[in-house]
C-alpha cells in the first residue's frame, strides 16, 4: 500500500478571541487522537505513521498545545499544524496576544525538529529565523494559498537560504480541488518568479527536490525521494511519450518538463517499497469502482442526514 504518515485533528476551541479550552471538545479530540495512534501502531506497517495534528494556534488552547508537545516528544512523534496562513489570522493573534503565532509557539517550547508546518505565508525575517533555528519543516501549499486569496505569498526562497526544509503539499481537497502535485510545483516554480520579478528564483530542480528529497526529509523518511544504491524503491513512472512532454534536452530539460508540463495524469505506474500500488493506470488490489459506490452512498447519508 501507500507510504503515509496521518493525523487525527485536534481542536478545542472556536472562538479566535477567547482561546480557552472547551472541556468535552478537548477530551473528544486528544481520545480521538490517542485512539488514532494506538490503532495505527497495531498495524505493525513500517509504511503507515501516525502524527499529531493540531489544527492552529488560534483553534488550539495553551493546554492542548502543550499536551501535544509532550506527547510529540515522549513518543517522537511527528506534529502537523497550520502556521501563518493568513494576514487576518496573524494580525488577530498579535493583537490579542502581544505575540506573532511563531514567537507566541516559540514561547511555549513547541517548535521543534518534530514540527511541520503549512502555509508559512505570513513570516517576518525574526521568525524564518526562529524555525531555521529550530529545524521546523515547511509545507508549501501555493494552490490553497491562490484559492483562498491569503493575500501574500510565502517566503520560500527565504527560508530555503536560511537552511529550512521546504516540501510541497496540496492542503485538502476543499481549498485545493485536484490534488495534482504536478500542479503545486508549476505553480510552485511560476508564482515565486511573479512575486519576486525574476525568471531565475527557484528554478526547476530545486522545486522538484522540494517534491521529492525534501517531502521525505520533512516527513524523517531517511534514504528516499531519489534513485540510488540502498534508497527506498518509491518511484513513479512517467508516460513520456506526450507532444507537450517532448523534445527532451538532457536531465535539465526533463526536469524542466516534469516541472512545467506535466500533469498527475501523465504518471502511469506508482511502486513503493518496490511493491506496484497503481501499475498501468490501475491500481492494485483494489475494486476502484467499489470505492466510487461506496463514496457516493456516504454522500447520500451526509446529505440526507
Amino acid at each position: 500500500g501507500m507510504r503515509i504518515v496521518a493525523s487525527v485533528g485536534i481542536i478545542d476551541t472556536f472562538d479566535p478571541e477567547d482561546r480557552r479550552s472547551d472541556l468535552k471538545l478537548r477530551i473528544y479530540s486528544r481520545r480521538s487522537a490517542e485512539r488514532f495512534i494506538d490503532y495505527v501502531k497495531s498495524l505493525g506497517d513500517d509504511r503507515v505513521k501516525a502524527a499529531l495534528g493540531p489544527h492552529a494556534p488560534y483553534t488550539c488552547s495553551d493546554d492542548t498545545l502543550m499536551w501535544v508537545r509532550d506527547r510529540s516528544e515522549r513518543e517522537n512523534l511527528l506534529v502537523h499544524i497550520h502556521l501563518a496562513e493568513t494576514r487576518g489570522e496573524q494580525s488577530r493573534f498579535e493583537k490579542m496576544y502581544g505575540r506573532r503565532e511563531i514567537e507566541y509557539l516559540d514561547s511555549l517550547g513547541f517548535l521543534t525538529d518534530r514540527v511541520i508546518a503549512a502555509h508559512c505565508v505570513w513570516l517576518s525575517p525574526r521568525e524564518i529565523e526562529i524555525i531555521a533555528s529550530r529545524r521546523v519543516k515547511v509545507a508549501h501549499c501555493p494552490i490553497s494559498n491562490l484559492k483562498l486569496a491569503v493575500g501574500g505569498v510565502a517566503p520560500i526562497p527565504d527560508m530555503i537560504g536560511k537552511g529550512v526544509v521546504v516540501g510541497l503539499g496540496t492542503d485538502g481537497a476543499a481549498s485545493n480541488n485536484s490534488l495534482d502535485m504536478f500542479e503545486t510545483m508549476k505553480a510552485t516554480a511560476l508564482i515565486h518568479k511573479w512575486y519576486r520579478w525574476d525568471p531565475t528564483t527557484l528554478p526547476a530542480w530545486r522545486v522538484l527536490e522540494a517534491a521529492t528529497i525534501q517531502g521525505y526529509r520533512a516527513l524523517g523518511i531517511d534514504k528516499a525521494g531519489y534513485i540510488g544504491i540502498g534508497a527506498r524503491a518509491d518511484i513513479a513512472i512517467i508516460d513520456l511519450r506526450k507532444p507537450r512532454l517532448q523534445p527532451i534536452h538532457g536531465a535539465e530539460g526533463l526536469i524542466s518538463n516534469i516541472v512545467y508540463a506535466c500533469s498527475g495524469s501523465d504518471v502511469h505506474s506508482t511502486i513503493v517499497d518496490g511493491e506496484p500500488v497503481v501499475w498501468y493506470n490501475r491500481i492494485v488490489n483494489i475494486d476502484e469502482e467499489e470505492v466510487y459506490e461506496r463514496v457516493a452512498d456516504a454522500i447520500r447519508v451526509f446529505r440526507e442526514a
